[in-house]
């Protein structure tokens, strides 16, 4: 037989596998995610829709109003910071609430063969799927209504309204992507637990400018931040509908080139945040094969702190503030609240110096259920308290701790609120009171924990107590601010009767007294409360193990 009669077997090719398209598997994957999360909780589905009912209601009046602002001179100045408004606020929510979303985590997708820039394109269109699209696209038609004239400024809104939502969702998408580390790690979720302060904080800035713009003359006020919030992306987007409704036309062109050129550049940034998301290990593997690290245990601050038992109990405490997500929360949050409510009051014109108390009495409230804030973890603690005495030690190592922070900050207060209000004649009377005040809170705190104390849950950023423990923490917290304010009443009586007399000349002696009061009323709150934790610490260790 010949070579040229052998027959070579064919190899047969693999099918080539034709390449799904993206973007409808992951707008389905995203109702997916919607319509699953509904299921099985009747809570979810009430939050979800009741969310969901508000936010139509809301946007549906916030349109008509924007409508009906078309014709109005200060139209151009209100739609262009709204979409800025906007724009910051795609810009932050992933950062403070990165659950509320899923698919904000593109780490989820690292294994998958997917290429970056067909998922750029899959995971922008599908964040257009939700409750904050949906606002913002009302809000959105709402913007370019009030200011869209002629036929000039009708092509324009027909662009711009993509243009605005686009550019929010992939600034939403780029910079969640860039701190995606961030997002699932610790500091993450303090981001979290803190967005309440932010919002707070946010509330009375806002409240503080609306009161000045209506004192000082108006939106007119607002015009030369506008100017310049007209070229920043993507509020350019309304700019530019504005821009070619006055006839504008150069400027318009330039906006619409902005706002196209910024959406690019987002892009871009996105998918190469994705590509080095998908090809560079996280930080806990590099961590983990680095070389450990040696940390010292004393020298710097710690130094100056007292030996022994008292010096572990206050670093333990000053720790948790530093490193516990929710001490974390409620030390920031009285630190930010007791400041701004002088300040605001003082830049305001209402203020009186005497409102500094309320930052002493922010910071007093997180002396109370101090086990409590250990959860389940104090049982080590439990386990080295055998006497009076180790309770009573325990329980003045955290009152340091917590004096630390709240005497220089209730001073630094007091300072700062009497000069705004430029009444340096009640400085000494109020920061003595305020010293009185947290000394006496520092009493009640101390009993409270000892005779109410209560589980904190670790789930949940805004759960303080476990089911069936609500009365026993109104019980202490509000029991112990009106005892508080009993024990503090001599101090305060000798406030209003020099204010009322109006002579300045003894009311500096309020300063000594509040310190030696204030100072007593701890030391014997410490004092009262020791044999009691002494005594019921198997009750304790079981009442704050619940969470």
């Amino acid at each position: 037989m010949s070579a040229s009669a052998v027959e070579v077997p064919q190899v047969a090719q693999a099918p080539q596998i034709a390449e799904v398209p993206l973007v409808p598997v992951f707008v389905r994957l995203k109702l997916s995610l919607l319509r699953n999360g509904l299921k099985g909780s009747s809570k979810r589905k009430a939050a979800y829709f009741s969310s969901l009912a508000v936010a139509v209601v809301v946007a549906f009046f916030t349109t008509v109003g924007l409508a009906l602002l078309r014709g109005d001179d200060h139209a151009g100045t209100i739609v262009v910071l709204l979409a800025a408004i906007l724009a910051l606020g795609w810009t932050f929510m992933p950062l403070f609430f990165p659950s509320g979303d899923e698919t904000l985590d593109p780490s989820r997708l690292v294994m998958l063969p997917l290429r970056p820039r067909p998922l750029v394109r899959a995971l922008l269109v599908s964040s257009l799927v939700g409750i904050g699209p949906l606002f913002t696209l009302c809000l959105a038609v709402g913007s370019v209504i009030a200011v869209a004239r002629g036929a000039a400024g009708v092509v324009a809104a027909v662009l711009a309204v993509p243009l605005l939502i686009l550019g929010c969702a992939a600034l939403a998408r780029a910079v969640a992507t860039a701190n995606v580390r961030l997002l699932t790690s610790r500091k993450g979720r303090d981001l979290a637990l803190l967005s309440g302060l932010v919002i707070a904080v946010g509330a009375q800035v806002a409240n503080f400018a609306g009161q000045r713009l209506f004192v000082a003359g108006g939106l007119t006020l607002l015009e030369p931040v506008e100017e310049v919030v007209r070229w920043l992306p993507p509020a350019t987007a309304v700019g530019m509908v504005d821009s070619a409704s006055e006839g504008a036309y150069l400027r318009a062109l330039a906006q619409l080139v902005l706002t196209v050129g910024a959406l690019v550049l987002l892009l871009r940034f996105w998918e190469r945040g994705l590509t080095k998301l998908m090809v560079s290990p996280d930080g806990s593997t590099v961590a983990a094969s680095g070389p450990a690290k040696e940390r010292g245990t004393g020298g710097g601050f710690w130094s100056l702190l007292p030996d022994g038992r008292t010096s572990a109990a206050m670093r333990r405490t000053l720790r948790y503030a530093v490193r516990d997500p929710k001490t974390k929360a409620a030390w920031v949050t009285s630190l930010a609240i007791g400041l701004i409510v002088p300040v605001f009051n003082a830049l305001q014109g209402t203020g009186s110096v005497y409102l500094a108390c309320f930052g002493a009495g922010m910071l007093g409230v997180q002396m109370y259920n101090q086990f409590g804030q250990d959860t389940s973890a104090f049982w080590m603690v439990a386990q080295t308290i055998t006497s009076t005495r180790d309770a009573y030690t325990e329980l003045r190592a955290r009152a340091f701790a917590l004096a630390l922070v709240t005497v220089p900050y209730t001073v630094v207060v007091t300072v700062v609120t009497a000069a705004l209000v430029g009444d340096w004649a009640a400085l000494p009377a109020a920061l003595g009171l305020g010293l009185a005040l947290l000394g006496s809170m520092l009493c009640t705190g101390s009993l409270a924990s000892a005779r109410f104390p209560y589980s904190i849950p670790t789930d949940g950023a805004f759960k303080n107590v476990v089911p069936g423990q609500g009365a026993l923490a109104w019980m202490g917290i509000v029991g112990g601010m009106l005892a508080a304010s009993v024990i503090s009443a001599p101090v305060i009586a000798l406030t209003v009767y020099f204010a009322v007399t109006d002579d300045p000349g003894l009311s500096w002696t309020v300063l000594p007294l509040g310190v030696v009061w204030g100072t007593l009323a701890a030391w014997a709150g410490l004092r009262l409360a020791a044999p009691t934790v002494a005594r019921k610490l198997p009750e304790i260790l079981q009442a704050v193990s619940k969470g």
